[in-house]
């Protein structure tokens, strides 16, 4: 089954609505667990291949390696990754994605269907349950049960750190501040960032202010940075003075619980005094085929994660060209 065939129904951009496609893997006991996953990040749901290979130290949860129409994809076993243990005696499927430029499997159980719902349905984790379980970002009620949404990047970012986290590596400060962009841009600059993973919020903000160029505000979705944005609205007003006075640029991941980075943009570029931000998107669903989402919600500029030192480029240069 290609996830493609059911993409003729994908939604709007900008309306905080998204598909998922609901896994469940089977445990021993009798437990079944309920998973959600943005279609946007499926290519193909396929059944177990033949010939999957163990390559030498691997990690424990990674089942295998297999070759699917010419490419070796890596295969990660969900229920491994989650500290489940799956029942053996049933017919498992594969979900074959790509995000952060990466093709990658999950065996899981199997699917249930293809859901059609908003952003605004799906309840963002307390700070208890990304401390100790933070390969969940959310939550939903559906059809009487409660899907968990997974942070498939933390699979990725535990075989490879360099995958799925942003880092730069020793060497590399001097492409980053380039001193031609840094001329007339005042620092350190103000940046609002949005995004649901404790782990990637944490890196942006050490690889950004790391060099005290920038000054990060973190929130964990685009509802809070929304929220965020008109408390400053507001209090610029009060002030009789330019929102540009308490923010520079907004950086915005395009998965969240609440709303969601292409409905955030939205609002912002539709608003007459917040407008004038640049926006950015920064996210894993950044590929080609899915850039004029982003297009069409007026985003100044979208990235690829992981990559700081594209990032970092950019937010200088599109500082820059607003000052001209």
């Amino acid at each position: 089954m290609a996830a493609s065939d059911n993409k003729g129904i994908l939604l709007e951009t900008g309306t905080n609505e998204l598909e998922l496609i609901e896994l469940y893997i089977d445990e021993v006991g009798g437990y079944r667990g309920y998973y959600g996953v943005n279609v946007a990040k499926v290519l193909e749901i396929i059944s177990l291949p033949s010939g999957v290979a163990r390559p030498p130290n691997a990690s424990s949860f990674v089942a295998g390696v297999f070759n699917h129409r010419g490419k070796v994809i890596t295969l990660i076993d969900l229920a491994l990754w989650l500290n489940k243990k799956r029942l053996e005696n049933t017919t498992p499927v594969v979900i074959i994605t790509e995000f952060n430029n990466v093709t990658a499997a999950f065996l899981v159980s199997g699917i249930t269907r293809i859901h059609r719902s908003s952003w605004a349905n799906i309840l963002p984790v307390d700070a208890y349950i990304q401390k100790h379980c933070d390969s969940i970002t959310g939550l939903i009620h559906l059809e009487g049960r409660t899907i968990l949404m997974l942070d498939l990047e933390m699979a990725i970012g535990q075989i490879d750190p360099h995958l799925a986290v942003p880092q730069i590596h020793p060497g590399e400060e001097k492409t980053v501040t380039s001193e031609t962009i840094a001329t007339d841009v005042r620092y350190p600059l103000r940046v609002l960032h949005a995004d649901d993973s404790g782990m990637i919020r944490k890196a942006t903000i050490k690889f950004l202010e790391e060099n005290k160029e920038f000054i990060v505000t973190s929130k964990v979705d685009g509802k809070e940075a929304w929220e965020y944005l008109l408390d400053l609205k507001n209090k610029a007003g009060e002030q009789k003075r330019p929102i540009t006075d308490f923010i520079d640029i907004v950086l915005s991941d395009v998965e969240m619980p609440q709303m969601d980075g292409y409905h955030f943009c939205q609002k912002v570029k539709s608003d007459p005094e917040l407008k004038v931000l640049p926006f950015i998107l920064f996210s894993s669903l950044i590929t080609d085929k899915l850039r004029h989402k982003g297009e069409s919600v007026h985003a100044d500029a979208q990235l690829s994660k992981p990559n700081p030192e594209e990032l970092v480029q950019n937010l200088k240069e599109i500082m820059l060209k607003r000052l001209q």
